[in-house]
Order: C-alpha cells, then sequence, then structure tokens
C-alpha cells in the first residue's frame, strides 16, 4: 500500500488549496478514504472521510462548510478542497486507509496559512 500526498504549501488567510493522495497497492475503489491532520504540539485529528464509492461524507466540526473531500476511483485518487482557510489550519496533512483494521498512512505534506 502506498499514499502520497501532493498539494500543500503555503497560503495566505483566507486562500485555498486542494490536496491530491495517489493511492496504489490496494482496490482503491473498495475502501474508505480519510484525511487526518496534525498541527505542532498537538494529537492528529480526523478531517474529513469518504466512503468506497463517494456517496457519503464525513467533516470534523472545524471544517465543516469550507473543506470537500472528494475522490476519483478511475484515477486512484482522493482530494481535499480546502477553502476560506484559517492560520488554525496549519498542520501536516495525512491521507489514510483502514484495510484490516490496519491504518496505512501517506507520508503528510504540510498545509501553512499565513499572512
Amino acid at each position: 500500500v502506498q499514499l502520497v500526498e501532493s498539494g500543500g504549501g503555503l497560503v495566505q488567510p483566507g486562500g485555498s488549496l486542494r490536496l491530491s493522495c495517489a493511492a496504489s497497492g490496494f482496490t482503491f475503489s473498495s475502501y474508505a478514504m480519510s484525511w487526518y491532520r496534525q498541527a505542532p504540539g498537538k494529537e492528529r485529528e480526523l478531517v474529513a472521510t469518504i466512503t468506497s464509492a463517494g456517496g457519503s461524507t464525513n467533516y470534523a466540526d472545524s471544517v465543516k462548510g469550507r473543506f470537500t473531500i472528494s475522490r476519483d476511483n478511475a484515477k486512484n485518487t482522493v482530494y481535499l478542497q480546502m477553502n476560506s482557510l484559517k492560520p488554525e489550519d496549519t498542520a501536516v496533512y495525512y491521507c489514510n486507509v483502514v484495510i484490516w483494521y490496519y491504518d496505512y498512512w501517506g507520508q503528510g505534506i504540510q498545509v501553512t496559512v499565513s499572512s
């Protein structure tokens, strides 16, 4: 299993970024996918989850209405569109899949929201 995140960087408050996670090594269309984040000095937290076919999504209260998770099963890729970014969204963002009760993680990608 390999998960590779891309699309992070530095953005001003109120700006937008789209993260991508390219997956390989498993049947992507059969599994729910999630995005997590970890800010300095804080625990890793769940940001958003999408079901295997993309028909259902869930979000942390802190990002509802601002972030959108989506997936393209033909491209084995999951996305996180982040709008109206705030300084408190600054964190390392991780792509995640659970297969047979085991958590697989990407390497993480830095998102910094600062003026």
